[in-house]
């Protein structure tokens, strides 16, 4: 492979004009298909194979005149002032015109009175109205979500307090793109600094951007024909931004470095794409198949952002193949110049040139001088951090979460006051009595059933459907959404069925918001094994392929099982816990972030394993001693891997701004697993445990090593190869011949 990437390298940097308009005629072809040929997106949240949505399919069968489980809703709280009630006439007259305009605005489908369906507290004090659109919310225009809002509005003015809460009161997200403007600035600081030029701190930026725009560009394109989520290209710029900074950032450090051992440009660029460049594949791969492994979940939403952000990363790595070392071509040796006043231009894979060895080198030389204490106090430390993941408590954080000064928060707030915190809690009974001779008193029967279970406030009268073969109950549990109370209440209703069968013929099943989440958290859970294990097997056969050992993908493996601890035990410390008041709002954590954060911390730390490794592995190829390597490996990558870690930090960190609790987990989860993984594991940990294993480390049974292919990553073939001169006989245009 690193020949084959030594003469795309050389291609690329002699061919420069070609390869460059060949992308940005990429770039212009996805805008254009962007732009015409993208499709309306998909918000509906399917969990095919779960009960919950099966109910939810049967209602749709049999309510065909009901609101569609997928479109939007709201719920409109009222409050009287202190020492009032909502039955006084003014009061009362206030929540009619509310009512009643709800009834008229855009695209509400229909309001419930809460005076004629019951929803008055029992002090009078406090009620509610719910309001169905007729529209899934990615449909809700902004002058519906306005309306909403101004009617809203009225009533407070009329003296009333007034509180929204649902799907329709959502906003997107308005500072993503602030968030990724600050990580991009962050990381042009950290080029400027790791390079002292602005012409190559600039290169892996605007690689970057290319890079980011095409691939969302051919996401949105491709909405016309596939149904996709409004949120599925979020993690495809996220990644896509950050793995396309580093891989160029890898490849451009190399290059410098080659430029400064005095190679001509097309060389030095070969060289760079032979040996960088094998490891970006490498790294890339392990990244594309975490992502893609999400498919194994059985969610259609993390289906869609795993394949979107695998695609980006996949450009990304094509880009820093061939789109980077033409512009390569078009920047020469200006790489080396730009300088900033007050900052050295440097090669970041050399000693710091004063006769002093680098900070790196320092740190391996430690390292290695003491390999035993420093595995013991690293690992000891990361237990230690990791420790609060015993009490790890996992959820999707709902309007109780949010902030206290929010409408959707203190509407949550005022239906725990007046009703009990499971009026925001309600599940749905589906009784499906097409089986029983006597469907009316197989309702009444579930009824009966599921009200003598713990746990239950009320249950409605059952509401059948024209046929009378189907019936809808509404339970009100009395606790909140995210307790473990309402989960073995519906576990328990769910038990209920097989009875109501013996005794009626009759089958009933739980769904609504609620049994939804618990669904979602419980398939999540059962995909886990079989997810990790595909990810982790394909992976640990990738890096055998890459570093020819058992004991280094093993250890990669572990480390990141390291990692992982670590990460979930600050997410629960920071938002369980309370810890160092960044969460405003304490809660469980998001259901499906052990899963996403596996896919892709996974793929990320794989990504420095490869960086720093193949480089120790390059070395010991060579010729140079087991720890002699690993110094003169480190020293060569540590201080790239550094800003690669901080970029992607920055860039992840960026997402803390959001301020919502549960953006602030992503992004404070995927920041912390970088740091972890970088600067503990792969910088600290990993080079010791060399250190002890010496030549076992790269050890490979003999047959084994003859049934795997030599991928040549560290380029020791395409060193006997220059060594002989052939090069020097090749077209560059003879490309993968």
């Amino acid at each position: 492979m690193a020949t084959y990437l030594y003469r795309l390298g050389r291609f690329s940097y002699r061919r420069r004009g070609i390869v460059a308009l060949t992308w940005l005629l990429l770039f212009v072809l996805a805008g254009f298909g962007a732009s015409t040929l993208s499709g309306e997106t998909n918000d509906s949240f399917e969990i095919p194979g779960t009960e919950s949505q099966e109910a939810f399919d049967l209602m749709a069968e049999r309510f065909p005149d009901a609101p569609d489980a997928d479109n939007t809703e709201a719920r409109v709280v009222f409050a009287a002032p202190d020492g009032e009630t909502l039955a006084d006439p003014e009061n009362q007259a206030v929540v009619n015109d509310v009512v009643a305009a709800l009834g008229q605005a855009p695209q509400v489908a229909g309001v419930d009175d809460p005076f004629e369906v019951g929803t008055v507290a029992e002090g009078n004090d406090i009620a509610y109205a719910d309001v169905a659109y007729g529209v899934e919310w990615g449909d809700l225009t902004d002058e519906a979500k306005d309306v909403l809002a101004d009617i809203a509005q009225e009533g407070r003015d009329a003296g009333l307090t007034v509180e929204l809460s649902g799907e329709a009161v959502e906003e997107w997200e308005a500072e993503s793109m602030s968030s990724e403007l600050i990580g991009i600035a962050v990381a042009a600081v950290v080029l400027i600094i790791t390079f002292g030029s602005l012409t190559a701190a600039g290169l892996p930026l605007l690689n970057a951007i290319i890079g980011v725009g095409i691939a969302i560009s051919a996401i949105t394109a491709a909405t016309g024909f596939i149904d996709m989520g409004a949120d599925t290209s979020i993690l495809a710029t996220m990644l896509g931004l950050a793995v396309a900074i580093d891989y160029a950032l890898f490849i451009v450090s190399r290059y410098r470095h080659e430029l400064s051992m005095g190679r001509e440009g097309s060389e030095a660029a070969g060289r760079a794409l032979g040996t960088a460049g094998s490891a970006v594949v490498f790294a890339g791969l392990t990244v594309m198949i975490a992502l893609s492994g999400l498919f194994v979940v059985g969610i259609p939403m993390l289906t869609e952002m795993g394949f979107a952000a695998a695609f980006a990363v996949g450009i990304a790595v094509l880009i820093a193949l061939s789109l980077l070392p033409a512009m390569l071509g078009f920047a020469k040796h200006r790489v080396l110049g730009g300088r900033i006043p007050g900052l050295k231009a440097r090669d970041p894979e050399a000693d710091d040139g004063n006769g002093k060895p680098s900070a790196g080198r320092r740190w391996a030389n430690f390292i290695t001088r003491h390999p035993k204490s420093v595995v013991v106090v690293a690992v000891v430390a990361m237990i230690g951090v990791a420790a609060p993941v015993l009490d790890l408590r996992l959820g999707l954080p709902g309007e109780e979460s949010m902030a206290e000064d929010t409408t959707q928060r203190q509407a949550y707030d005022l239906v725990s006051e007046g009703f009990g915190e499971g009026y925001n809690a309600q599940l749905m009974v589906i009784v499906d009595a097409s089986g029983s001779d006597n469907p009316q008193a197989a309702f009444d029967q579930a009824a009966s059933m599921i009200g003598g279970l713990g746990n239950v406030v009320s249950v409605a009268e059952p509401f059948p459907n024209e046929a009378n073969d189907t019936a809808m109950l509404s339970v009100i549990p009395e606790d909140g959404p995210n307790s473990e109370e309402t989960e073995e209440l519906v576990s328990d209703a769910r038990d209920v069925s097989d009875q109501l069968q013996a005794e009626t013929g009759a089958t009933l099943s739980v769904t609504g918001n609620t049994a939804v989440i618990i669904d979602f958290n419980s398939k999540i859970a059962a995909a886990m094994a079989p997810y990790l294990a595909i990810v982790v097997g394909l992976s640990f056969l990738l890096l055998m392929l890459v570093f020819r050992s058992i004991l280094v993908p093993l250890k990669a493996g572990l480390g990141f099982l390291v990692t992982m601890g670590a990460t979930f035990g600050m997410l629960v410390a920071v938002f369980q816990w309370g810890w160092f008041g960044i969460a405003e709002n304490t809660g469980p954590i998001i259901s499906m972030l052990p899963i996403f954060l596996i896919g892709v911390v996974f793929g990320l730390a794989m990504d420095y394993e490869v960086f720093l490794v193949t480089r120790m592995r390059e070395e010991y190829v060579h010729g140079a001693a087991p720890t002699q390597s690993v110094v003169t490996g480190f020293q060569h990558g540590s201080r790239v891997v550094t800003a690669a870690a901080i970029i992607m930090m920055s860039v992840f960190g960026a997402f803390m701004l959001g301020g919502e609790d549960f953006i602030m987990q992503v992004g404070m989860a995927l920041a912390a697993a970088v740091a972890f993984d970088a600067f503990v594991v792969r910088m600290t940990i990993v080079p010791a445990i060399l250190t002890l294993l010496g030549r076992r480390a790269w050890w490979l049974p003999r047959w084994l090593d003859r049934l795997l292919p030599n991928v040549d990553v560290e380029g020791e073939k395409l060193a006997k190869y220059l060594d002989e001169g052939e090069h020097k006989d090749r077209e560059p245009a003879a490309v993968g011949g």
